[in-house]
């Protein structure tokens, strides 16, 4: 997945550019800090943010290929351990009262190399970015395996509503999902604005990603082709109100929308002439503002 460059006033801001351009939550996406912005007169800021960030990526080990990987690590680890042992007590035989501090020094790096370093909010620490993704956060479980226990979930919610329905899954591309339920009446599942569907993704979502350490699938859950309607009608609206905006030389805002719905926004006006998109507010209530450009 290629990376893309924000910035903003403040780092939140250009996460929230990139959320927009990725067209993913923030959950999905993993950033590094290019540029802080920095202090100015009185309080201002001097400068812009600048983070460059990505869909996170997925592994596609083989189960088991990550704890034997794990095994291998820690048994070199023992074996480091092990020497630095030896020395210390080579040390303390000489007797010259130089091994509490060799073994003080021991024990705060290997304290160090526990503890590592930490990131904010999404944000991964830069030796890791280099050295790629962490044994803890590689998933031990293939993508069909993910895919399953997706379907599995949501067959058990609908079944939870009372529903009659069919649940099956299509890949969208090589990382992402849709798990597709079909039937009839199943106003149920979509609730008012689509808030149901939402919420039901989302616990869709955090099942597979609790057993991938959040390094699986993306998953998108539909029903009754309510996302692909909406979305379909939201470019066409989108496309409307761009075209407004161009004749009466005057900017429009549109309502609060998810990263994803925003994206189709952005991605209709990039396409016209006259008219440009940006996004204002903070999450949830994040909106898309039409603008002559």
């Amino acid at each position: 997945m290629e990376w893309v460059e924000t910035t903003g006033r403040t780092i939140e801001e250009a996460l929230d550019a990139a959320l927009d351009e990725l067209g993913v939550d923030e959950n999905d996406v993993e950033y590094e800090v290019l540029a802080r912005p920095r202090g100015g007169l009185l309080g201002r800021f001097g400068g812009e943010a600048r983070i460059r960030a990505r869909v996170k990526p997925i592994s596609r080990e083989k189960p088991g290929e990550a704890r034997r990987r794990s095994r291998r690590r820690g048994a070199a680890a023992e074996r480091t351990d092990d020497r630095g042992a030896g020395e210390s007590v080579r040390t303390e035989a000489g007797g010259d009262g130089s091994q509490r501090g060799t073994a003080t020094r021991t024990s705060r790096n290997r304290r160090r190399r526990r503890r590592g370093s930490g990131g904010g909010r999404g944000e991964r620490p830069r030796q890791e970015q280099e050295q790629g993704a962490t044994v803890d956060e590689q998933p031990d479980i293939s993508v069909e395996e993910q895919v399953d226990q997706a379907v599995d979930f949501t067959r058990g919610l609908v079944e939870a509503f009372g529903a009659k329905a069919e649940v099956a899954s299509h890949l969208e591309d090589e990382d992402t999902v849709l798990v597709d339920v079909t039937g009839e009446n199943l106003g149920l599942l979509v609730g008012p604005r689509g808030a149901t569907l939402a919420a039901i993704e989302e616990l869709v979502r955090t099942v597979v990603q609790r057993q991938t350490g959040g390094h699986g699938v993306r998953v998108h859950v539909d029903v009754g082709g309510y996302r692909a309607k909406r979305r379909e009608a939201l470019a066409e609206f989108a496309r409307q109100l761009a075209e407004r905006v161009r004749e009466e030389d005057e900017e429009q805002a549109l309502e609060p929308m998810g990263a994803s719905d925003r994206k189709v926004v952005h991605d209709v006006v990039a396409e016209m002439d006259g008219v440009s998109t940006v996004s204002e507010g903070e999450e949830p209530r994040r909106r898309v503002v039409i603008r002559p450009a």
